[in-house]
């Protein structure tokens, strides 16, 4: 049986101390979402050191493009998508402060790097379960790059969001842990 915490959103660094691979976690509070063409624009945004559209301190970047949300209904589908897409954008934005990354799938070794030297998290939510992943959000707001329509960046809130720490900043790595241990 996996531990569970429960986390509250900005997260700090000492709270990503006790943080460790395999752990199962509850998120409460902000998340942002971003996908691929919005990596990109923030990664022009920070080359021409413009300021972000919101506070990458703490925060927590939820890799999905949810579908439109159906009558009563605060935000449609709403799964993660593969991370490996956002990795070379990724360190840049662990080094301004961003402290969490929620996707599908490993991280390349660049991204491991930047988790450990500045302190950050990266989990994974469950593939193919969107529809019950936006029973956890309970506010929506598109707050950015709203012409990208579900690749716009949004501020969601969310109440008890499940996920699993993957990498941490320790080195551990949980898909690497488990195909070592079914290795011969």
């Amino acid at each position: 049986m996996l531990e569970e915490i429960h986390l509250k959103t900005p997260l700090t660094d000492d709270v990503i101390e006790r943080l460790y691979a395999g752990t199962k976690v509850l998120i409460s509070g902000e998340l942002y979402t971003a996908r691929d063409a919005a990596h990109k624009r923030l990664s022009k945004m920070i080359t021409s050191k413009k300021e972000l559209p919101f506070d990458i301190k703490g925060a927590i970047i939820y890799y999905v493009g949810p579908t439109p949300a159906k009558p009563g209904h605060v935000i449609g589908s709403a799964g993660p998508t593969s991370s490996y897409r956002m990795d070379i954008f990724t360190p840049a934005l662990i080094e301004l402060g961003l402290k969490g990354m929620i996707g599908k799938g490993p991280r390349e070794e660049p991204v491991k790097k930047a988790i450990k030297k500045f302190k950050a998290i990266y989990f994974a939510a469950i593939g193919g379960a969107g529809a019950l992943l936006s029973e956890k959000i309970i506010n929506s707001e598109v707050i950015a790059f709203k012409d990208l329509g579900t690749e716009a960046i949004r501020r969601l809130e969310v109440k008890d969001f499940p996920a699993i720490i993957v990498n941490d900043i320790f080195g551990n790595d949980l898909f690497e842990q488990g195909n070592n241990q079914f290795k011969r």
